[in-house]
């Protein structure tokens, strides 16, 4: 099983009536949400590990999961309500505004942590706004850090810099997190606000120092490139009609770990040692799931035998 740990939450998402008002549709989301469904439709074993509201839209949220085949057994339960995220579109880029305070994900508690030694877990996915906010935040730091030299982890830091409280402490825990992690995934922008200007690749070179086996860097319409300490990997982006971008790098996400669960590779050593070919079709089969996502509204990603790879 591949366990992904973070948030859940409502996109609203923006729409009109009939009538020309303005409205918003309340669509299962959330980044390591977004990576857990994915997953699951992309017929790898999934598991998925949060605070989830018992609340009308934490029922939905769980009919989703269910939907996908994603084990969320592992999940707390409380009554507090689910975190919501109202989503602005420009250009079919995405901009959100978090309503967090009190709920059922960010009030997550350390012993709500499941027992790595009772499950078969794979691997550990962790990432998004579940990192910033007390004590949630300090809730999967702690998970990651004790379960990081068992299994192998992905962490994309998926940053939302106009969430951030507390930007020291928040980058200090990313940076604990990148040190224990054996793939970091960063969008272009993510690496810029994590590390300053320059170019992305020199930039990549440098942060693999500080522990990851390997590093993937996404690029938007430019694609995305893999760096090892033996082997570095670029494939270009899908020509597609984008209709918004939400999901996306969620999506390429769970391409790349359904490639390697696949290929049988999700271990350090192995990740470590993979040639140029084999990262290759890890990049490959994220694209073209992410390619799939932008052209649906919403986060909404493939199934396996949509895809070609």
């Amino acid at each position: 099983m591949i366990l992904c740990c973070g948030e859940a939450l409502i996109d609203m998402l923006p729409r009109q009536t009939a009538d020309g008002e303005t409205a918003f549709l309340p669509v299962s989301g959330g980044a390591v949400f977004n990576t857990a469904i994915a997953l699951g439709r992309l017929g790898a074993p999934t598991g998925f590990f949060s605070g989830l509201s018992i609340d009308l839209f934490g029922e939905q949220l769980c009919r989703s999961l269910e939907e996908s085949g994603v084990d969320y057994s592992m999940a707390a339960r409380t009554d507090r309500p689910t975190t919501l995220a109202f989503v602005t579109l420009k250009d079919g880029q995405a901009g959100y505004n978090f309503y967090d305070e009190n709920t059922a994900g960010r009030m997550l508690d350390e012993r709500a942590s499941p027992d790595l030694e009772s499950m078969l877990v794979e691997a550990l996915f962790f990432g998004g706004i579940s990192l910033i906010n007390e004590p949630a935040a300090r809730t999967y730091e702690a998970f990651m850090l004790s379960a990081a030299n068992r299994v192998p982890v992905m962490l994309d830091p998926n940053i939302r810099a106009n969430f951030i409280g507390d930007e020291p402490a928040y980058r200090a825990r990313i940076e604990r997190m990148i040190a224990a992690s054996t793939i970091l995934k960063v969008s272009d922008e993510d690496l810029a606000w994590l590390m300053g200007s320059g170019d992305p690749h020199d930039i990549a070179r440098r942060l693999l120092q500080n522990g990851p086996a390997m590093i993937i860097v996404t690029r938007g319409a430019e694609g995305a490139f893999a760096i090892t300490q033996s082997a570095r990997t670029a494939l270009p982006a899908q020509r597609v009609k984008v209709v918004d971008t939400v999901g996306a790098g969620d999506t390429f996400n769970a391409g790349v770990l359904c490639a390697l669960h696949e290929a049988g590779n999700l271990s350090r050593e192995v990740i470590e040692a993979l040639s140029d070919e084999e990262i290759a079709e890890c990049l490959r089969l994220g694209i073209e799931a992410a390619a799939i996502t932008v052209t649906r509204a919403g986060a909404n990603p493939p199934r396996r035998d949509e895809l070609a790879v």
